[in-house]
């Protein structure tokens, strides 16, 4: 089986480090890669710039609070586009603002998770999700 390449687009150290972790946990063959603002998500996403040699990504988990571009920015570039518009994008961020949700499920999200606070808990969340979209799911290429 092809590793899934996964692309994290998260500011914030602390939260990359975790959802790392949690990828290392369940021993799935996949390929991570981070960004950090919206512009690099764009960049990464349309393999413009430094990004025109990279693979493109399987799977998208996207934070609505980054610098530049919000993640609501980016989502609506990755759904505007014939071909990436397939990526399926997961957005994980703090927020669990109600309009904030509608416009993400609006915009072609593909689902909405809400960061737990809690340190074990949000590894949980990040392992399902994982074991959802890359055991369960079949994404396709």
């Amino acid at each position: 089986m092809k590793p899934v390449h996964i692309l994290l687009v998260e500011d914030n150290e602390g939260d990359i480090v975790l959802t790392l972790e949690a990828f290392e946990e369940t021993k799935l063959t996949s390929n991570i890669s981070v960004v950090r603002n919206g512009q690099e998500a764009l960049d990464f996403i349309f393999r413009r710039g430094n990004f025109h040699n990279v693979e493109k990504p399987d799977l998208i988990l996207l934070d609505l609070n980054i610098p530049v571009f919000n993640g609501m920015e980016v989502l609506k570039e990755v759904k505007l586009d014939s071909v990436l518009k397939k990526i399926p994008v997961i957005i994980l961020t703090t927020s669990s603002n109600e309009k904030e949700i509608k416009m993400a499920y609006e915009l072609h999200a593909n689902s909405f998770v809400t960061k737990p606070i809690d340190m074990s808990e949000f590894l949980k969340t990040v392992v399902s999700i994982e074991e959802f979209w890359i055991q369960i799911c079949k994404l396709s290429n």
